[in-house]
């Protein structure tokens, strides 16, 4: 075998392994990412989560990446440790669908009969030229990836045509059949299987590599075996790598992929090389392997080592258990930035999965908007210096949610999005700063109080209804705009301007009484100060409220233009946006 053989084995490999990466990268864009949420929401069992393991690792051609996810998971307290062990089994199982998939390039047949259009060259130009014909000529999406799974394919069989076209020469090296020789020896072929498999960080790959040789005809089954439960060995690698930084069940999950390798090895290596050994010799043991019988050793290898483990799931988690001990918990750790937690960078490269972490996050974020400004209102009847600690933690807590948010909402934007997930992304970071600001608001509010608090001033009896008025107007324009978000109701968001208008309004009547107070001596200036500092405080909340339900409303047809949008609403004054401004103005007269 001279260099040019040897190069073209690596641009085979190089080939393969991009075919397959973009078949598998393009089926999830087809699924519209749909895999990963399916995953995660449907693995509540064991059983259920071997099976869906083995679907989305078979669709997405790696169980290094589902088993990656999974670590996300679980790091992320999204999914139990339960859960994942039967996901990580399934993993196990998917990863062998590859295998077969490549038997179809070795599909040959005689030039001259019919069957020649089912061999692999054929079927490796047409998947060509229709993936190239979707990718150059079609403007729909979902169409161009669909290219992209048949291009991927296409170049995947080619990859492995390369690499058995450049080892065809080894089936005349001596010394060749003599290292093959070497690896029968089954500690020998498992660390070199492992090894192998570490490298290149696929399992398919792997398992490719090993089926391009067996054409060569020097690939027995003592070969074979020995070097396919050490690739379930070394595929834990990138999955090891993953769990770097995760938390106790993420490491617990990485670990848990290892050692299913690891016991269904030992176990099948004790069992069928003493009963070769001592009971009776398998007939086939130095028979030649081919590319399907390769498939066949992997599949039912992987299959029989689930079947053997999932009776001792319990066993298996306790074991990395104590393997990975519970830290100690951290004291005084922020109770309102949980959620945060579940912002796995992991989850960057499923984006379905990002965004739901991200709009639960930017909900509590809301939430907890919402209810810091319900606190700081609460000061202004009875302050405390212990209530406003509260709201000023509160703050932070927001002021983080903006921070994080944001830097992983931005990371996310570098993706490939679907339409519907760019406008996911776009309304949270178009509303990101704006609940932001309704907190930064309500910190100034608990100011406010402890300024009322500390110089005594008290309100004649007019302005503090006034105040009480346009207390409950806001209350109830956060309310509609929180629960708007968080719900995805469009009909609560539309009933935001129509308030926002009416709050404007009351401010502008009470900074006409309050000048009138003013000069009838009603009220000083010291309570005049704080008076104003309350209504521009009020105002803008309002005002940040309304920016929240026009970023929905406008994304969600596809136009994104407030001040556009707020003209048009108010110039139309359209019935129904006059009849619920008649009824907030009737609500909150003065």
């Amino acid at each position: 075998m001279g260099v040019s053989n040897v190069v073209t084995l690596f641009g085979g490999v190089a080939l393969f392994l991009f075919g397959m990466g973009l078949m598998g990268d393009s089926l999830k864009l087809v699924a519209g990412q749909r895999l990963e949420l399916i995953l995660y929401r449907l693995s509540n069992t064991a059983l259920k989560g071997v099976l869906l393991g083995t679907f989305v690792t078979a669709a997405i051609q790696s169980s290094s990446a589902t088993s990656a996810m999974v670590v996300g998971f679980v790091n992320s307290g999204m999914m139990k440790l339960t859960q994942a062990i039967g996901v990580v089994l399934g993993a196990n199982v998917g990863t062998s669908v590859t295998g077969w998939i490549l038997c179809l390039s070795y599909v040959s047949a005689n030039p001259s009969s019919a069957l020649s259009l089912l061999s692999s060259d054929v079927i490796a130009a047409v998947m060509a030229l229709a993936g190239i014909l979707l990718r150059m000529l079609s403007h729909d999406v979902q169409k161009r990836h669909a290219g992209d799974i048949l291009l991927g394919f296409a170049v995947l069989m080619y990859g492995m045509q390369v690499m058995s076209g450049s080892v065809s020469p080894l089936r005349e090296s001596e010394s060749f059949l003599r290292l093959m020789t070497m690896f029968e020896h089954p500690v020998l072929g498992i660390l070199i299987g492992a090894l192998v498999t570490a490298v290149l960080q696929s399992n398919s790959a792997s398992v490719g590599i090993l089926q391009a040789l067996s054409v060569t005809g020097t690939i027995s089954f003592a070969t074979a075996f020995p070097m396919i439960m050490g690739m379930g060995i070394g595929a834990a690698v990138p999955v090891l790598l993953s769990a770097v930084g995760a938390n106790r069940d993420g490491k617990r999950t990485a670990l848990i992929y290892l050692f299913t390798g690891v016991f269904g090895t030992v176990i099948f290596s004790a069992l069928f090389y003493s009963a070769n050994r001592w009971i009776l010799p398998f007939p086939y043991y130095n028979t030649a392997m081919g590319p399907v019988e390769i498939a066949l050793i992997n599949s039912v290898f992987r299959i029989c080592s689930i079947l053997i483990l999932f009776p001792f799931l319990r066993q298996l988690e306790a074991f990395t258990g104590r393997l990975v001990p519970e830290k100690a918990v951290k004291q005084n750790e922020n109770k309102y930035i949980l959620p945060l937690e579940r912002l796995e960078e992991r989850f960057i490269v499923h984006p379905a999965l990002a965004i739901e972490q991200s709009r639960s996050a930017i909900n509590a974020m809301a939430k907890l908007s919402e209810e810091n400004l319900a606190e700081a209102l609460i000061l202004l009847d009875s302050f405390s210096q212990s209530g406003c600690q509260v709201v000023a933690d509160m703050e932070d807590a927001v002021d983080i949610y903006e921070d994080r948010l944001g830097t992983y909402l931005m990371k996310l934007c570098a993706r490939e999005l679907t339409g519907r997930q760019n406008e996911d992304v776009s309304k949270f970071l178009h509303t990101l700063s704006d609940f932001e600001r309704i907190s930064d608001h309500a910190m100034n509010v608990a100011e406010c109080a402890k300024e009322i608090s500390d110089k005594e001033i008290i309100f004649s009896s007019s302005a503090k209804h006034e105040l009480e008025v346009l207390r409950s107007a806001v209350t109830e324009i956060v309310s509609l705009a929180v629960s708007a978000f968080t719900e995805n109701d469009f009909a609560l968001a539309r009933q935001v301007e129509p308030l926002e208008d009416v709050i404007d309004g009351l401010c502008d009547k009470m900074k006409d009484h309050h000048i009138a107070r003013l000069q009838t001596g009603d009220c000083t200036l010291s309570q005049g100060f704080v008076f104003n500092d309350l209504l521009t405080n009020y105002e803008r909340i309002a005002d940040h409220c309304s920016n929240i339900a026009v970023a929905m409303i406008e994304l969600e047809e596809d136009s994104f233009d407030t001040h556009e949008y707020l003209h048009g609403v108010k110039d139309a004054k359209s019935s129904q946006y006059m009849e619920r401004s008649m009824e907030f103005a009737k609500k909150y007269a003065i």
